[in-house]
């Protein structure tokens, strides 16, 4: 039986947009110069200010189409392992937001583990959210924090800075070649 959160029943969104930000967000945490710079800074806080209602509304669901990817990517490698890819990536993940009070709100956290249960257990996160109403102001770092836990959870597995981003790269660069 079909779920109304299934996958194909999701917008992709801006996959494109959201993975320059999670990439630029990796290279600032790795110090790869990028986002380090206030330059570069001010240019991706003016971009995504920028952004009109449906622009901001596709780079959300390109945020959640990432989560589904690393997801689907951390549980096909945990289960080559005989491992649960809840068990081994959710509790790290709550860890890790709760650790940032200042741009993560607690009452968010929980919201987010579901997004990643949900994804885990192949449902798209951006209709397992919608069913619960719309997305907050609050939930918007929390959003863009887990894709990026994620990405760099996969980076550190892979023990390849550039990993997650190549990963969702390649895969777009395939879905647009056929």
């Amino acid at each position: 039986m079909s779920s109304p959160c299934d996958p194909q029943y999701a917008p992709a969104g801006d996959v494109g947009a959201a993975l320059m930000m999670i990439d630029s967000r990796l290279k600032a945490m790795y110090g790869d110069g990028a986002e380090t710079d206030p330059v570069q800074r001010q240019l991706t806080e003016q971009f995504t200010a920028s952004l009109a209602p449906k622009e901001a509304d596709d780079l959300v669901d390109g945020a959640c189409t990432l989560i589904y990817m690393f997801m689907r990517w951390l549980r096909m490698a945990y289960e080559d392992h005989d491992k649960d890819v809840i068990e081994y990536v959710v509790p790290g993940l709550v860890a890790s937001l709760r650790m940032m009070p200042k741009s993560i709100r607690p009452e968010v956290i929980p919201t987010m583990a579901g997004l990643v249960v949900a994804a885990g257990t192949g449902l798209s996160p951006s209709l397992w959210r919608k069913q619960y109403g719309d997305w907050t102001k609050d939930e918007m770092n929390s959003l863009e924090a887990t894709a990026l836990l994620l990405a760099e959870h996969i980076n550190r597995l892979t023990d390849n800075r550039d990993f997650a981003a190549r990963m969702i790269a390649e895969a777009m660069s395939r879905a647009t070649e056929g």
